[in-house]
């Protein structure tokens, strides 16, 4: 997700903070010291409510961070490959491959869910043990806080509409019953468009009736609309691309660019008269080495163009997204995670560049797909890039 920080690993997984989160911590933090504490517990200090609310806040984050984990650890017993986790305002995110069986995605669509619960209810159970032991009041009103957010979480996530929870545990059941995994991808984004669309029209009333609180279930709403068409658009990308090898898709013959040019002659030669944005370098054997785009080039400083080899400023090969071309396309995108640049799949063979796979070379065999219901065939045409 772009605007987040790695920050370490959790569980052997990469673990992303969005810059959002301090606002997250802010806002509990203050609703929870500055409202529901002093509501429940009067008569307490400043400092105490302040202080109460921040470990609340932090205690929340940690409890986001323990069920998006379970999802990663349940990917990784089922061997599905688990990129990063990501916390952000609105809790957080599992990048992962796609489950090979729907049993696979049953269990970790659930494991979120339940861990939320099991979570609430350990803060529960906590909370009245401690004010019914020692009458600690205030620890004990922030984790019966917490359990009842948690309560909150784990139910709201399995409202069955994708993205949340409870949309993959549907479309894994759906998925079971007809083994049309497509069709079961389809049906979840459909729910979760809907509910996206109920979520804004409720938070607006709420808005109209002078409750300001429905503004966050219509960031929710509109959320989940926007994640639930592009997995719409995902899961119709997924049948068009289904059987379809690398060959079929990439342009070739592939314009190239020597990597030992200077920025400057690159620019002039090779550039300027290209069809592409996108440039694969060349070494003296002839073996791809990277790549190169219009915008790298155009952040090179003029005065230092002449001095500057484009393999300087390029993409080496080590970062690309290579394949072959008897790789199959829908396999190869699932193990990478497009660039701000977008998709860019250089094809080898035998140490050669073959070809190149961009998005436009996918959203043409989406086109395809969608007028004739299969893949057209080979495509060869390099103007589109």
């Amino acid at each position: 997700m772009n605007g987040s920080v790695r920050i370490g690993r959790v569980l052997g997984v990469p673990l992303r903070v969005h810059w959002t989160v301090p606002l997250l911590v802010v806002l509990f933090g203050y609703s929870l010291g500055a409202q529901t504490l002093p509501a429940w517990l009067p008569d307490r200090s400043n400092a105490t409510y302040t202080a109460a609310g921040l470990v609340g806040a932090l205690l929340l984050i940690g409890s986001l961070l323990a069920h998006e984990a379970a999802h990663a650890i349940i990917a990784r017993r089922k061997d599905i490959p688990v990129q990063d986790v990501t916390l952000w305002a609105l809790g957080g995110m599992t990048q992962m491959g796609k489950p090979r069986t729907a049993g696979a995605a049953f269990l970790v669509a659930v494991g979120g869910p339940l861990t939320s619960l099991v979570v609430g209810g350990a803060a529960l159970g906590a909370g009245v043990g401690l004010n019914a032991l020692f009458g600690w009041a205030v620890p004990a009103a922030v984790l019966v806080w917490l359990a009842w957010v948690n309560f909150l979480l784990g139910l709201f996530n399995l409202l069955p509409a994708a993205p949340l929870d409870g949309g993959r545990v549907v479309q894994s059941v759906i998925w079971w019953r007809t083994g049309d995994r497509d069709r079961a991808e389809r049906a979840a984004a459909r729910s979760g468009q809907v509910l996206g669309f109920l979520l804004i029209a409720v938070g607006w009333i709420s808005v109209l009736r002078g409750a300001f609180g429905g503004l966050w279930l219509m960031i929710i709403g509109f959320f989940i609309l926007v994640v639930a068409n592009a997995e719409r658009r995902q899961a119709g990308m997924a049948s068009a691309l289904r059987g379809v090898r690398a060959a079929d898709a990439m342009s070739s013959p592939v314009e190239t660019c020597p990597d030992w040019l200077t920025v400057e002659r690159c620019v002039d030669d090779v550039a300027m008269p290209a069809r592409h944005s996108t440039l694969p370098l060349i070494d003296f054997g002839g073996r791809p080495s990277g790549l190169v785009d219009l915008s790298q080039l155009a952040r090179t400083p003029v005065s230092q163009r002449e001095e500057l080899r484009v393999r300087d400023v390029a993409t080496p090969l080590s970062q690309c997204t290579t394949c072959t071309p008897d790789d199959l396309l829908e396999d190869v995108l699932e193990s990478i995670r497009p660039s701000r640049s977008g998709i860019r799949i250089l094809v080898t063979e035998g140490g050669l560049l073959v070809g190149i796979v961009t998005a436009r070379d996918i959203a043409r065999l989406v086109q395809r797909h969608s007028l004739r219901g299969t893949d057209s065939g080979p495509n060869n045409d390099a103007d589109n890039r």
